[in-house]
């Protein structure tokens, strides 16, 4: 009597599985990588676009001298005066205001729960003449070489920076 075999064997079926495991795995992975590399560039378009903003903010209070915007920040330190609807500024109180307004969206001051996605932040100003150079530097979350071409912020493998030259008239 010969017998016809009928469906799948064990060894069949342990083969199928272990392809479908090895797929879901590798799906898992590319996921998780996906999501780093995602998170990287969230943070550099948010450094592009902190820079973007003192930029315009040097552009809009054209009577202030550019060089009272120069400097080192990501302290957080309030000016004397605050310009609002309230208390009307001159050019160069305005200049402080705005660094400091900037200075609490670097450091994430302005956000309800301390999270900017910059972590570590610092940012700094160069002015020569009419031409503006802003440096935002910040840690990132994976090490690396030190991403810094400019001197700012704290040197460290999770250094990311970022430079923008504008020229301001």
């Amino acid at each position: 009597m010969s017998s016809k075999q009928k469906g799948m064997t064990f060894i069949e079926v342990l083969v199928a599985l272990f392809i479908i495991v090895t797929g879901i795995l590798g799906a898992v992975a590319m996921q998780a990588s996906a999501k780093k590399a995602s998170f990287d560039a969230m943070q550099r378009s948010l450094a592009s676009s902190l820079a973007q903003d003192i930029l315009e903010r040097m552009r809009n209070n054209n009577f202030a001298s550019l060089a009272a915007y120069s400097g080192t920040y990501g302290d957080g330190t309030a000016p004397v005066q605050v310009c609002d609807e309230n208390n009307f500024c001159n050019a160069a109180q305005l200049a402080l205001h705005d660094v400091y307004e900037w200075e609490q969206a670097l450091i994430g001051g302005n956000v309800t729960n301390n999270a900017s996605g910059l972590v570590e932040t610092t940012g700094c100003i160069t002015v020569a003449g009419n031409q503006v150079d802003v440096v935002i530097s910040w840690e990132g979350r994976e090490k690396t070489s030190d991403g810094a071409s400019e001197n700012c912020g704290d040197a460290s493998d999770k250094r990311r920076q970022i430079v923008v030259e504008a020229f301001i008239y």
